[in-house]
């Protein structure tokens, strides 16, 4: 029934409502009640349901991979209120894909379990060992991998790893939990499940694959042999932006007449590349549009090097500015120009060819979809964060460029704008509040750094031998004094009018 606006009323969402929602959203045609698990997905936030979910929803739809439906797992105690909120709509979930040109809605139905999120992760681990799971994915953030930042392996000396070794049958990590189920599988004459990282990492099945031997291997030496054995753990790349959701996006879904608790919201673009490495099957993805190939690494370093570090040419310029949204620094000329010079000069000669994509035509592509205005993504998201960012998307690119004695001036700038951001005041004088984990030390170098720039560049943890290369200490020095004498627009406009 309509309202006195002529509009209907949001209902509800759940299985019951679905035949009576407008015509004009999309929902499953596949009978949800005969389907049954294949995939436990730990991290169910709204990367994931709106981008893997989706894939095998897809499937699902063409009458394929009934028997692989997702359940959902969560390790951390936010993770509970997902579960309540998605348990009470029976795990569907709205998506509102946000295209310049309108907005339409589509539910999701893969889903359809959540498990319990407890401390010792005993259904957790009970619903891994099962069978009929083959596929353990997980979306637990860049950080969320326990890795050493000087050994690149596990990181053994901190606490919760040291909790799963010490009591690996009541481990609080998602890597201990997938351990003991494997362990469980083993003993029971199952074979392993394939692991599988759906994180923004370069290389994630193998840092995956990393992780999980190494833990086991602190406490059961034979059941890491039999993981590194007979376990695979595929390397994928993933792509598509999907904003946080808030009231703002909880009122989108309602315009197409449901009330979602969690509706998740994403451009028109998604991508996913994935290593054909199942050791107990897969769903048949590309029928759904993924990409299947032993080429993961060259999509994914062409995706981190122009999307990714893309993102940080813009976003530490775009806070210094108050540009709130990634969209708006790209309405903003001088910031834009800055990107693409950046991007035609110092990035895409470092960056391969894959099928279907030149870098030149990828950077056209990101430059696209960073414009979309209906996309809310904020500048402070993508700042989030940078010294893990500019150490893994950013400063790779800078010692290639050295090695090939190429142009570094826009990287050098990059760089140095990160350190006049960290100092943590904008332009106007507002107060940048803390967007890292290492925020007051990176602080206190970048205020050291107004008066003695290469201050900066002492940060072993992230520079190492580039503060000793001549030409990139100097480039550096130089912006960043220019930075505070002028100004952000003047170092930007100072770069985008060099010559190539």
């Amino acid at each position: 029934m309509a309202d006195g606006s002529g509009k209907r009323p949001a209902v509800p969402l759940s299985d019951a409502v679905l035949a009576t929602l407008p015509d004009s959203v999309m929902r499953p045609t596949y009978d949800r009640s005969t389907l049954h698990p294949g995939i436990v997905h730990i991290g169910v936030g709204n990367f994931h349901r709106g981008h893997q979910a989706w894939y095998l929803h897809r499937l699902m739809q063409a009458g394929l991979a009934h028997d692989w439906a997702i359940i959902g797992a969560g390790v951390r105690k936010g993770d509970a209120l997902m579960r309540e909120k998605l348990l009470a709509q029976d795990c569907l979930t709205t998506l509102v894909e946000l295209d310049p040109s309108g907005t339409s809605a589509e539910i999701v139905g893969s889903m359809i379990g959540f498990l319990p999120v407890e401390q010792d992760n005993a259904s957790l681990i009970a619903t891994m060992s099962r069978d009929d799971i083959r596929i353990v994915a997980l979306t637990v953030t860049e950080g969320g991998y326990y890795v050493d930042p000087k050994t690149g392996g596990l990181d053994l000396s901190h606490h919760d790893i040291q909790h799963d070794i010490a009591h690996p049958d009541t481990p609080v990590t998602a890597f201990g939990a997938i351990v003991a189920a494997l362990s469980k599988r083993k003993a029971a004459g199952l074979g392993p499940f394939t692991s599988q990282s759906c994180d923004n990492l370069q290389g994630n099945g193998d840092i995956l694959r990393k992780i999980v031997v190494s833990l086991a291997q602190a406490t059961d030496p034979e059941l890491a042999r039999w993981i590194e054995t007979h376990a695979t753990f595929p390397n994928s790349m993933v792509d598509c932006i999907v904003p946080a959701t808030g009231p703002d996006e909880i009122a989108l879904a309602a315009q197409f007449g449901i009330t979602d608790a969690a509706p998740v919201t994403h451009e028109n673009f998604r991508q996913w590349v994935i290593e054909d490495a199942f050791c107990a099957g897969r769903p048949d993805w590309d029928k759904a549009g993924a990409i299947v190939t032993d080429q993961v690494h060259s999509y994914e370093a062409m995706k981190i090097r122009i999307l990714n570090a893309g993102h940080q040419v813009l976003a530490n310029a775009g806070e210094l500015l108050g540009l709130p949204t990634i969209a708006d620094c790209m309405t903003h000329a001088t910031l834009r120009a800055f990107f693409r010079k950046v991007q035609m000069d110092e990035i895409v000669p470092y960056v391969a060819e894959v099928p279907g994509f030149t870098p030149a035509a990828y950077v056209d592509l990101i430059e696209t979809r960073f414009a979309n205005a209906a996309i809310r993504d904020t500048t402070r998201r993508v700042a989030f964060d940078g010294s893990s960012r500019h150490t893994g998307f950013v400063l790779p690119i800078l010692r290639d460029a050295i090695d090939a004695q190429g142009s570094i001036a826009g990287l050098s700038l990059v760089e140095a704008l990160w350190a006049r951001m960290c100092e943590g005041t904008r332009e106007d004088g507002s107060t940048i509040e803390s967007n890292d984990p290492q925020w007051e030390t990176l602080t206190i170098a970048a205020q050291k750094a107004k008066s003695d720039p290469r201050a900066w560049l002492t940060q072993n943890q992230y520079y190492q031998e580039l503060a000793d290369i001549p030409a990139f200490a100097r480039q550096f020095e130089t912006w960043l004094r220019l930075i505070w004498s002028d100004g952000v627009d003047a170092a930007l406009c100072a770069y985008t009018t060099q010559s190539a």
